[in-house]
């Protein structure tokens, strides 16, 4: 069982507020959080369908692949992650993303950025078929039906008690699978990582109703997008709790709850559960990019 670890610190108390993480990225050292909900019927169906490979797509630093080529390695199926950026190809030892996909037994099909956004396209996914053969697809992010189900797992019965369910939201599936397993008195509130309205209408797509909002204000300009306040928060945070966060979805969502809090938001009495989604394999990569920007690091 996942375990609920209680956040404990001296404003959230003064606040009145209870807060637990649950800890999803301790499922496993590689397939962690969200992507382990995410893969696990679909690694069953892609067998039982008789597949022998994966293919899917995702950016140079994407939890997605990472965890799809672990997850294949160890269901005993190839792996093929479509990746966005042909500039990639020379030098993408480099990527510790792509490096630790590539341990694992990923072979990798580099695209232009122009290609990579006609990929749901019939013409795109053929010539994938004449180059690789058979495959059982997963979309980018491993968003589908089977993974709405994996999803709707994370909550269990002793997070009933919680009036508050918080989760990172990039593609809207693990929300969405979320929002089908709360309980009628619960809110769910999502933490886009991406500016734009879009997910509303994805995740209405996979929910069945309930009771969720999104709260649009802490993607700090983007995917992927960090500054200096976000890692001293994310580095101060794995401090004094001992948890560590990734910059892109769990950092912001803690971001988020926390400045929601200090506004009020939040009443006393509350108590708030936030599903840490995994996304640690990204750190490594960050680190790069913070380096190149002159921004303090990521604790490790």
């Amino acid at each position: 069982m996942v375990p609920n670890q209680k956040v404990d610190l001296p404003f959230l108390k003064d606040s009145g507020v209870t807060l637990y993480m649950k800890r999803e990225d301790t499922i496993h050292p590689y397939i962690s959080g969200n992507k382990y909900r995410k893969l696990k019927y679909s690694l069953i169906e892609a067998k039982q369908q008789g597949h022998d490979t994966l293919l899917t797509f995702g950016g140079a630093f994407s939890n997605h692949i990472a965890a799809t080529a672990y997850a294949g390695k160890e269901a005993g199926l190839k792996t093929i992650g479509v990746i966005r950026g042909e500039e990639l190809e020379e030098g993408w030892q480099a990527n510790p993303t792509l490096q630790l996909a590539s341990e694992h037994g990923m072979q990798f099909h580099f695209v232009s950025r122009s290609d990579y956004r006609t990929k749901g396209t019939d013409l795109f996914l053929d010539k994938l078929k004449m180059t690789f053969g058979k495959f059982y697809l997963l979309p980018e992010g491993g968003t589908n039906d089977l993974a709405i189900k994996g999803c709707e797992e994370i909550l269990t019965e002793e997070d009933n008690k919680f009036d508050f369910v918080c989760c990172a939201a990039g593609t809207g599936g693990t929300i969405a699978g979320i929002i089908n397993s709360a309980q009628p008195h619960q809110k769910v509130l999502g933490f886009p990582a991406l500016k734009g309205d879009f997910l509303q209408d994805e995740i209405r797509k996979w929910s069945d109703g309930g009771d969720w909002d999104l709260i649009q204000d802490y993607h700090f300009g983007g995917y992927a997008k960090i500054n200096r306040e976000l890692v001293d928060f994310i580095n101060n945070f794995k401090k004094k709790t001992g948890i560590p966060l990734d910059p892109v979805y769990t950092g912001k969502m803690l971001f988020g709850i926390f400045d929601l809090t200090k506004k009020g938001f939040f009443k006393p009495g509350n108590q708030i559960l936030a599903i840490h989604t995994g996304g640690l394999q990204g750190i490594k990569g960050m680190n790069q990019v913070l380096k190149q920007k002159n921004l303090p690091l990521l604790d490790l």
